[in-house]
């Protein structure tokens, strides 16, 4: 199965609750904190809500 890792780039400083709760959801909150999650439709989902805070790799 596909992985995905995902690094926070920006801030949560000044966004909406929502997607500070995404970020936590996802396991981040720090800048250039990075996490490895399966490639599922809901993460994907996660990140498509907070695109512009992260960045997204897909490893194997």
């Amino acid at each position: 199965m596909a992985k995905l890792k995902i690094t926070q780039v920006r801030s949560t400083n000044d966004r909406m609750e929502p997607q500070k709760r995404t970020i936590a959801a996802l396991g981040l909150g720090k800048i250039r904190r990075t996490v490895i999650h399966n490639d599922t439709p809901q993460i994907r989902g996660m990140v498509n809500a907070v695109k512009h805070l992260v960045t997204v790799e897909e490893i194997d």
